[in-house]
């Protein structure tokens, strides 16, 4: 007759086995992927230079160090030419990096937290719990991001102040995080949710109910590993996301322009009336750094869905 600790013990390290054998072959999976490496170039490329802006292409220039001309297009001096204020636009680009990657992955942090605990309590709950959660859930889905950002912005500037900062990250800007935050869980609890319907049922959980476990220690030692890869990947196309969102958001206005971000840059553009200018060169780099950004994390999450969820392939 077997101890209970030591059949726990015993589950606890074929679980763990199995769970390396699943990651080496997913990542074998995955590099096969010519699309997720793709991705995973260009995503790497970038958080390298949102990592070291200033190894790259020095401190950021402001109204007294500008040295170009404004709106000069691009020459040897100023490869991706200036802006009003004759500051390098490869400068600003490769800056605004650390500011909008920075928020996307505070926004996504938030999104992915709220959203994996709401989908797996509601999922393994059930009951009331599960259809109020789901109702906040559909509150959530419908409201409208730029609407509510419009609606946050005053509130929490007035309540913590217009020089707060939080990590390095200004008042202005969180705005923008607990925004994109407040209207991306529910996409994740639902997704989350749907898998934990399933994985309550299974054979597993039973025995885990029958020596006694609560439904505290099943969600988080049984049912938050098996749902693991569906956060990866979710977090990994809400990133791409919130950068997107982040973009529009301070494109209308919601940025801080002591911090730039590309969303920051292009609004500027817009009010220095670079359209109508023909400036080209400051709309373009911020907006293929967005689009590159993106596409890179979609690639990367896509992958990743394949791999780790096999049944997506289909649906695709």
């Amino acid at each position: 007759m077997s101890l209970p600790g030591v059949a726990g013990a015993t589950a606890g390290a074929s679980a763990g086995a199995g769970t390396l054998r699943r990651a080496g072959g997913g990542a074998a999976r995955f590099l096969a992927r010519g699309d997720g490496l793709v991705g995973f170039a260009i995503l790497l490329v970038f958080v390298v230079i949102a990592a070291l802006p200033d190894l790259f292409v020095g401190p950021l220039e402001d109204v007294t160090t500008a040295t170009g001309q404004p709106l000069a297009p691009p020459d040897f001096a100023n490869l991706f030419g200036t802006d009003e204020l004759g500051r390098s636009m490869l400068n600003l680009t490769v800056h605004a990096a650390r500011i909008s990657m920075t928020i996307g992955l505070m926004a996504t942090v938030i999104t992915i937290v709220v959203g994996a605990v709401v989908g797996i309590v509601s999922g393994f709950v059930g009951g009331a719990v599960d259809a109020i959660l789901m109702r906040i859930s559909d509150f959530f889905l419908v409201l409208p991001t730029v609407v509510l950002a419009l609606i946050l912005a005053p509130v929490m500037l007035d309540v913590i102040g217009a020089d707060a900062e939080l990590f390095g990250i200004r008042s202005t800007l969180l705005v923008i995080v607990v925004v994109i935050g407040l209207t991306s869980w529910a996409t994740t609890a639902r997704v989350i949710r749907s898998q934990v319907l399933s994985l309550k049922e299974r054979m597993f959980v039973d025995r885990a109910r029958v020596i006694g476990a609560g439904p505290g220690h099943i969600m988080w030692r049984h049912i938050l590993p098996n749902v693991v890869n569906l956060i990866v990947a979710q977090a990994v196309l809400t990133f791409a996301g919130a950068v997107f969102t982040e973009t529009t958001l301070a494109f209308i206005g919601l940025g801080d322009p002591s911090a730039p971000s590309w969303g920051q840059i292009l609004n500027a553009a817009q009010a220095a009336g670079a359209p109508g200018l023909g400036a080209w060169w400051y709309i373009a780099p911020p907006a293929v750094c967005v689009v590159l950004v993106v596409l890179s994390f979609t690639l990367v999450g896509n992958a990743l869905d394949d791999v780790l969820n096999p049944k997506s392939g289909g649906r695709r």
